[in-house]
């Protein structure tokens, strides 16, 4: 007998069996492959069938406890689970909510929403549309929205389907996108559903002048919820129209309703709308008319919305999804999940399947729940999800009614409720995956209340008493340098300060022409970021400078940039370009001003001994520079920051030295230097420069 063979397979086996005795998220990609069986999967269903028929609660969380909910299910049984689970759902509403729904009142926690309805046409086989139709008023007394409740009970009359009109349960202007909304609404399309046969892929939200204002809000961020959306007479506040990848919206408004610049915000979203759908033909439908000659009032013509909207019914899986997070948070949209403790307003998360690849992409979300159903991928096959670029699952997964339950119970809505679950991680997306954040360099500059004198020399008490930074590191590897080089940052209401001590041995310059390539002399360099801009500044030896401004391309009309005769199209030495020396930029290209000049900047520098003589050594340099606050509203506009700053403000500042000799071997040196490393050849990266605060002292 080959010994030596038995012994490799019996080790082979003790490897399987170690692999299978590890949880399923410890093992590569957590991929399995065992096939459902038909017998197990049917018997599974039938087990799901008696519990739910002698059983009636109203959580079926205990199913998922059940030994049979984790067997793997075929596709077939996935439909006639999901149907009994329906049904189930349907009848625990019948018995436990029928006294709201005959009382007309929905409460939750201190809120009450009362709300009245009709019927309209006769009955589909598929089940009733469901029309939400919010009124007007806001912050006016509670006999005004009373009346504006009246109103809207009767202003639309859909061919078909249930009419619902909610009175806000609050008299504030914000009466449709508080957070108590969500829920409600959730609550109220789950009793029509149950209580009067409402298909729960027809439900439609629409609403007028402050209703009109909760649409603009609720359209997007439950977007999962609506088959369509109608905003009429509104104001959208800080929302925006890009989660509204999955919902068709209708947009009707009055060309002379000019409060609050509804007329031309509502021409604004029509222009957005347009280009959303020119980028993404097979999302984004919309049906925008503004009615020239028509206030406030719309003399009912926006009705036409109604009709529009009918023909539409939701996808709830659809193959590409942008979700926007509100400041009203949630957990799920369609197919995706996140831990809304994490989550903060303005998150986007970017999902699309094709064939059995699922792609995601976030700049803010790490962690993601990705549902899975053969109704949009098919289960029986591997899948793979690529997640910022990087593949993050690859395998197999199982239907179950385990997880069918968990996210029936999450979502309220058995159309909403998947057989499978994979929670992945998102590599961080360029540039952040450069340095993470939590290891940027952090500075704290102190406020001066002496008067320096900028002549290069760094002698002042305020000088000596400012912290200086930790020793620059080379801007690739991070590591330490061959010669040291700190700074200090100071500030008071009139300037930004900066110093720079530069040892050298032997002080060199060559350029001494303004805006002369001197990024080719021993330099020092100031990088001072805002949100669509940012300003480079640089300094030899001989106090010779160098001075561009780049204006994020996606920015530089709606910033009003061309105002600036520097930045304007016809600006001197301009170009556009996509990265320095590395890669391009995920925001896509930035426009350089090489003629820039930052106005009134005062800069100086003093030589510790002496220039371009190799005779003798030198201590090296030292650089004191003032940028008034005044002249960076181009860096301030974008995001609204004061200036001077506020006590407690951060700003992204870098700093650079670069040279023309490199330490020589077996020294790491790229020739840049820098407060913290980029870990690429580039120093324009704005999102990993460091976080500068400024302190009262």
């Amino acid at each position: 007998m080959n010994w030596s063979l038995v012994t490799r397979i019996h080790a082979m086996w003790i490897l399987v069996a170690v692999f299978l005795a590890l949880p399923a998220s410890s093992r590569p990609f957590a991929a399995e492959t065992t096939a459902a069986s038909e017998t197990d999967s049917s018997e599974a269903v039938q087990a799901l069938h008696k519990f739910l028929d002698d059983h009636q609660t109203e959580s079926f969380q205990a199913v998922a406890q059940k030994p049979w909910s984790s067997t793997h299910l075929t596709r077939a049984d996935v439909a006639r689970a999901r149907d009994l689970l329906a049904e189930a759902r349907k009848k625990v509403l019948r018995r436990t909510r029928a006294g709201e729904m005959k009382d007309r009142v929905l409460t939750l926690g201190d809120q009450r929403m009362p709300f009245e309805y009709q019927v309209f046409g006769e009955r589909p086989d598929n089940g009733r549309s469901l029309f939400l139709s919010l009124h007007g008023g806001g912050g006016a007394p509670k006999t005004v929205n009373d009346q504006q409740w009246e109103n809207q009970k009767r202003l639309y009359r859909p061919q078909e389907g249930v009419y619902v009109a909610p009175r806000a349960p609050t008299d504030t202007w914000n009466l449709w996108h508080q957070g108590h909304i969500d829920p409600m609404f959730v609550r109220l399309i789950e009793n029509m559903v149950a209580l009067e046969d409402v298909n729960p892929n027809r439900v439609y939200v629409m609403g007028y002048s402050a209703g009109g204002d909760g649409v603009y809000q609720l359209a997007p961020r439950m977007s999962d919820r609506w088959a369509a959306a109608a905003m009429m007479a509104g104001h959208p506040n800080e929302t925006s129209p890009l989660g509204l990848r999955n919902v068709p919206f209708a947009l009707q408004m009055g060309g002379r309703d000019a409060a609050y610049k509804r007329n031309q915000i509502a021409a604004d979203w029509k222009d957005q709308l347009a280009k959303l759908r020119e980028e993404d033909p097979d999302g984004y439908e919309h049906f925008v008319k503004i009615y020239p000659n028509k206030g406030h009032w719309m003399d009912r013509e926006d009705a036409v919305a109604v009709p529009w909207m009918a023909k539409h019914t939701r996808n709830v899986t659809p193959s590409k999804i942008v979700w926007v997070q509100d400041d009203v948070l949630h957990s799920h949209s369609y197919w995706l999940g996140v831990d809304k403790a994490n989550a903060t307003a303005g998150d986007v998360l970017r999902a699309s399947v094709s064939d059995q690849t699922i792609e995601l992409e976030s700049n803010d979300v790490s962690e993601v729940e990705v549902f899975l159903d053969d109704r949009f991928i098919d289960l029986d096959q591997p899948i793979k999800i690529v997640g910022n670029g990087q593949t993050v699952f690859e395998g197999h997964v199982h239907r179950t009614i385990a997880t069918l339950v968990q996210s029936l119970e999450q979502r309220s809505d058995t159309e909403l409720a998947f057989p499978s679950r994979v929670t992945v991680t998102l590599p961080k997306p360029f540039p952040q995956s450069l340095v993470p954040e939590e290891d940027l360099p952090r500075y704290v500059a102190a406020k001066t209340d002496q008067m320096l004198l900028i002549d290069g020399e760094l002698n002042e008490e305020a000088w000596r008493m400012a912290r200086k930074t930790t020793p620059f590191v080379d801007l690739i590897s991070g590591e330490p340098t061959r010669y040291d080089t700190r700074s200090a940052i100071l500030w008071d209401d009139e300037f930004l300060y900066i110093g720079f001590w530069i040892d050298e041995p032997n002080v060199d310059a060559e350029y001494k022409e303004r805006d002369d390539p001197i990024y080719y002399d021993n330099d020092v360099e100031v990088f001072i970021a805002g949100q669509d801009a940012y300003y480079e500044f640089e300094i030899n030896a001989f106090g010779t400078i160098y001075e561009a401004c780049f204006v994020w391309k996606d920015a530089y009309e709606a910033g009003d940039f061309a105002s600036d005769p520097q930045l304007s199209p016809n600006a001197p030495n301009q170009q556009t370009f996509n990265g320095v020396g590395f890669t391009d930029h995920p925001r896509g290209e930035r426009i350089a001003f090489l003629g820039y000049d930052f106005p009134n900047v005062q800069s100086a520098v003093h030589i510790n001994g002496t220039i371009n003589d190799d005779s003798d050594i030198d201590e090296g340099w030292t650089v004191e520079l003032a940028f008034p606050w005044k002249e960076m509203h181009w860096l301030a506009q974008a995001d609204n920051r004061s200036l001077p700053p506020n006590v407690g403000d951060q700003w992204r500042i870098d700093l650079f030295r670069f040279n023309k000799t490199k330490a020589p071997k077996p020294a790491t040196d790229s020739s840049g230097w820098a407060l913290g490393k980029h870990t690429v050849w580039d120093s324009h990266i704005p999102e990993i420069f460091p976080i500068i605060t400024f302190a009262e002292e």
